[in-house]
């Protein structure tokens, strides 16, 4: 098994009053040649938006691109004609394929909202753009990994066009859980959302990440109450 850590204070940032923006890869004006990705995940972004602020219209072509509000509400609108509010507990997905235009905005002027911005570089390139978001039944999460995205359209959560696998849980302190990979040539980024976490005997905190590679199945202890994502995703892109 191959590992590389990634603590949550080694992370690129980037402050500009309305948004404050952790990059556990390379994005925008943050640089590293050894971050740029983990295998087909390309950008895990950790943003805070301010009370009625966003990002303006811009433009995507051939990304999937995956959002994970974890508190607040997200105000999405797109050139496919979607306008959407997300918030915790809902997942969504675009893949912008041909090329698409959006905009998110805080929907709230008086709380910030906070979400993950994923991109996942996808198998086909310049497919039909498409968006679709699900609201997660929270039960589901309490002391497992349950999943939220896969390459099947048939599965639960929301699909892609990778064979990539997500998941989430919410583990109560001593649960253990193993994970096995969908595809043993995949690796596996696991991000901490929150609490303190043991992933193959390595000690991670709130927002670290870990990615792992070479093995068919990690073993994930919640030394806290805690929540994780974890991104099964294939190493070449």
């Amino acid at each position: 098994m191959k590992t590389i850590v990634h603590k949550s204070n080694t992370r690129g940032k980037a402050e500009h009053g309305w948004l404050n923006s952790h990059h556990s890869f390379s994005f925008a004006n943050y640089y590293d040649p050894k971050r740029m990705n983990f295998g087909a995940l390309r950008v895990l972004n950790d943003d805070i938006v301010a009370p009625g602020m966003g990002f303006g219209k811009h433009p995507h072509d051939n990304m999937e691109i995956i959002s994970i509000p974890l508190e607040g509400d997200l105000e999405h609108k797109d050139s496919m004609g979607n306008t959407a509010v997300i918030k915790q507990g809902d997942i969504q997905v675009m893949s912008a394929g041909t090329g698409i235009f959006h905009s998110e905005y805080n929907k709230n002027t008086d709380q910030e909202v906070k979400f993950l911005q994923i991109w996942v570089i996808p198998n086909k390139r310049d497919v039909e753009p498409r968006y679709d978001q699900i609201t997660l039944h929270t039960k589901n999460l309490k002391n497992q990994l349950y999943q939220i995205l896969s390459p099947n359209t048939d599965d639960s959560g929301v699909w892609i066009h990778q064979k990539a696998w997500f998941y989430m849980g919410e583990l109560e302190k001593g649960n253990t859980q193993n994970y096995m990979l969908k595809d043993p040539k995949n690796g596996v980024y696991a991000f901490i959302l929150d609490g303190d976490v043991t992933v193959e005997g390595q000690n991670l905190n709130k927002r670290d990440g870990v990615g792992l590679w070479e093995t068919d199945r990690i073993k994930i202890k919640a030394d806290n109450d805690s929540k994780i994502l974890l991104m099964e995703v294939p190493m070449t892109s």
